[in-house]
């Protein structure tokens, strides 16, 4: 084998490596050897078919396979001689001209990772943002709990609802006499006064009984987030299945027992943990921002562009994802082409701080265990059925890049809290609101992905300046359906070091809000009743 190198620019390389059909004929022969004792022919005893017919037979796909593996070790031997270090797959590529009984003329194209400068971890300082949970937190996620469990009390047919009590309902919205999508939902729960729904909506339910159908006339708002209902008349017709005791659900010993826990005192310290940690989250949130941010700013070097292409495709197709749910699809892939090159940017920037992690890592003897990796394999196949799992573990174990994928979220977090236990870091004592608010503040000047009010999603990671940013909804409280459920699951990361930007961020799961979208609110339309959980 021969090789000659065409391209060396940059971060980009080129060769053209020959493989003499000597060498793709002694593969084709050393085959022909092992497989003629279980060739089978008319006329032969079993083994006994001579090689230049059992070449024959087989010499065309013998000869595929002999070239196609010389190709591959060709490209590994590349690979070692020349001490590379690649960023992607290398694109290999056969002269068409080609013929067998000639040599094989190949030329590998690839682009090899930078060689990054012993990254320094001396002098981190990080100030960690923290949390205390009070007691009325507490409370209040144990009587929402009360609440979704049906602890009130349902009553008698000949109740007529007043403020402060809950109906559970079913609704079908129409205007000029047409439902229209999105307005019809079952089983709904709406306390009266609660303001939850459009203006006029509630008031007209007040004194209904349980069985009880009413049509009401509404009107909504000029500013409802759904043009083409803004400020239209309609009618919605109401079914009331059950009307509740409006009284605070009681929170004793009996309720807890019947959650399956001791006592009352055992659900509060389960939900105090719980809420701690929905805090901690946000506390390593932000200090992973504040450390990537110092990263990014000490480190600069080139990047293979191939690595950022992926990446930036990632991210695109994010974007068109999520821009297709919006009420203009059209005006959101318009600002998404407006800010196309910022996208770019934040791609480069995962690249960058991605090597930069995995280099710091490396130098530093961050690894991730077998038995690390054993859970991270067994925790992925659970999305499979019973006959695919066993699957998808044997894919994982066999191929080394889907293994690396697995694996780089917890290597990730890995070099993160080993730069943690580095850095010198200072306390500070927070409110929630005013964490919320430090970690959307890093956003504050940039500009916002394609949410907008109806997206699903909570707004908590990005603050945009010079638009109106869309409504932000109530964070989803811990454990409230399963008070005995285990503790919340670790933060989800990314792939790559986050971006800091809405459309980039993996540096936290960010969660589905489905807060009540089901009902006819007053800043968005009236959702199906299939909601997301939170």
């Amino acid at each position: 084998m021969q090789t000659v190198e065409t391209l060396n620019e940059g971060l980009k390389r080129a060769y053209t490596v020959t493989i003499t059909s000597k060498d793709i004929d002694a593969r084709v022969e050393k085959e022909v050897k092992a497989i003629a004792p279980q060739v089978r022919m008319p006329g032969f005893r079993p083994g006994k078919v001579p090689a230049n017919l059992v070449k024959k037979m087989h010499g065309e796909s013998l000869q595929r396979d002999a070239l196609n593996n010389s190709i591959q070790e060709g490209i590994q031997k590349l690979i070692a001689d020349q001490k590379l270090r690649p960023a992607m797959q290398p694109s290999v590529e056969l002269d068409e001209n080609f013929e067998f009984g000639k040599d094989a003329e190949v030329k590998v194209a690839l682009e090899v990772l930078p060689e990054i400068e012993a990254p320094s971890v001396d002098g981190l300082k990080l100030e960690r943002l923290t949390v205390d949970v009070a007691d009325a937190q507490v409370a209040e996620a144990a009587g929402r709990i009360a609440t979704q469990q049906g602890a009130l009390e349902e009553q008698a047919a000949s109740h007529k609802a007043a403020e402060g009590d809950t109906l559970v309902i079913d609704f079908v919205g129409k205007v000029d006499g047409e439902a229209f999508e999105g307005g019809s939902a079952q089983d709904i729960r709406l306390k009266l006064g609660s303001g939850q729904f459009i203006p006029g909506f509630e008031d007209q339910l007040t004194g209904v009984k349980k069985g009880q159908e009413k049509t009401i006339d509404v009107t909504f708002p000029e500013d409802y987030g759904a043009a083409h209902l803004a400020g239209k008349a309609a009618t919605f017709d109401v079914t009331v299945k059950s009307v509740l005791d409006g009284d605070k659900p009681k929170l004793d010993d009996d309720f807890a027992k019947s959650l399956g826990l001791e006592s009352l005192e055992k659900l509060n310290e389960l939900l105090k943990g719980q809420i701690e940690q929905e805090h901690n989250g946000l506390t390593r949130t932000h200090m992973k921002r504040k450390l990537l941010d110092q990263l990014a700013a000490s480190h600069d070097f080139d990047v293979p562009p191939s690595m950022v292409e992926a990446e930036f495709e990632q991210i695109w197709a994010q974007l068109q994802h999520e821009a297709g749910h919006e009420e203009d699809p059209e005006a959101a892939l318009k600002e998404m082409e407006a800010e196309k090159e910022d996208y770019r940017a934040i791609a480069v920037r995962r690249v960058r701080l991605g090597l930069l992690l995995s280099e710091i890592g490396q130098a530093n003897g961050v690894t991730v265990s077998d038995q690390e990796m054993n859970r991270l394999i067994m925790q992925a196949a659970q999305q499979y059925g019973p006959q695919d799992r066993e699957r998808f573990v044997q894919y994982v174990r066999q191929d080394p890049m889907a293994a690396a994928q697995l694996r780089a979220p917890l290597y990730e977090d890995k070099v993160v809290d080993f730069l943690f236990d580095k850095a010198e870091i200072t306390d500070r004592a927070v409110t929630r609101e005013e964490l919320e608010a430090a970690i959307e503040a890093e956003d504050g000047d940039l500009k916002p992905h394609v949410h907008g009010p109806g997206c699903g999603h909570d707004h908590h990671d990005e603050k945009p300046k010079a638009k109106k940013a869309a409504p932000k909804k109530k964070a989803a409280e811990p454990a409230e359906a399963e008070a005995e459920a285990a503790p919340a699951a670790e933060e989800a990361p990314a792939k790559k070091p986050a971006a800091k930007k809405a459309a980039a961020k993996k540096d936290e799961a960010v969660a589905e809000d489905a807060s009540a979208e089901e009902k006819p609110k007053k800043k968005a339309a009236p959702k199906k009743a299939a909601a997301k959980a939170e």
